[in-house]
Order: C-alpha cells, then sequence, then structure tokens
C-alpha cells in the first residue's frame, strides 16, 4: 500500500516538474496548427505572410501598393534591386515590410512582416496586406 502511495505521489511530482518545460511548446503548436489556415497565404515562424502570385513583379508591387492605399497604409520607402522590390511602410507604431521577389518572369513571390519591434509581431495585418494584393490582382 506504501509503495503504492509513493508512486503515485513521485508521479504526480514529475509531472509537476516537467509540465513548466512544455509551455514553450504552445506557441509553437498553435502556430504550427494555424499555418496555412487564411485562405491563399501562408505564414512562417519567424514572422512572414507569403503567397506566390501568376504575374509579373511590377504588376504584383502595383497591386500591393493599391492594397496598402485602400488600407490607410502611407508608403515611406521603396527600394528597388536585381533581387526584387522592398516596400517599407508605417501605420501608426507598426512597421510594415513588403518584399517581392521574382520568381520567373510571370511568378513573384510577395512576404509581408508586420512587426513594433523585435518582439511583437502582426499576423492578421500581415496576411491581410496578402489578401488584398490579391482582390486588387483579381479586379484588374
Amino acid at each position: 500500500m506504501a509503495t503504492k502511495l509513493f508512486r503515485h505521489r513521485l508521479g504526480i511530482v514529475l509531472l509537476a516538474l516537467t509540465c513548466p518545460l512544455f509551455v514553450g511548446c504552445a506557441p509553437v503548436a498553435l502556430t504550427v496548427l494555424g499555418v496555412g489556415t487564411a485562405v491563399g497565404a501562408n505564414y512562417t515562424l519567424n514572422g512572414y505572410a507569403y503567397k506566390t502570385f501568376s504575374a509579373p513583379v511590377n504588376d504584383v508591387n502595383r497591386a500591393a501598393r493599391v492594397a496598402l492605399d485602400r488600407m490607410g497604409i502611407d508608403v515611406e520607402d521603396e527600394v528597388r534591386n536585381e533581387k526584387g522590390h522592398v516596400i517599407t511602410a508605417y501605420a501608426t507604431d507598426w512597421k510594415i515590410e513588403i518584399i517581392l521577389e521574382p520568381i520567373s518572369g510571370k511568378a513573384t513571390r510577395m512576404r509581408s512582416h508586420v512587426s513594433r519591434n523585435a518582439l511583437q509581431k502582426d499576423r492578421a495585418t500581415a496576411v491581410e496586406i496578402i489578401l488584398q494584393t490579391e482582390n486588387v490582382m483579381l479586379r484588374t
């Protein structure tokens, strides 16, 4: 009887000691379960929403700028180079970075990242920018 009670208590103590070790896995598990929940856009663990469009980079760039304008987000800067376009914008105290990378002459990968600082990221806005860009692409 005493050994049964001892094993039961030992199990409870071990469970209590190991539970805090698994708390860090919860955000990862929730993120993994939530990846791709928005139709047409995916989300990475490092905070980027992304989608590949079957359109040239200049067409996606125009659509992204229209989408940002419709959302009331002002573009601060745009850098173009051989790797693609990087659009930087700000909405209140959130920094928005959109990277347009040509995959081919007729395909473009769009990545959207919205953050307040190194720890605070806004997944919903990052995905919405891509979805609104897709809406503009479908209507033109």
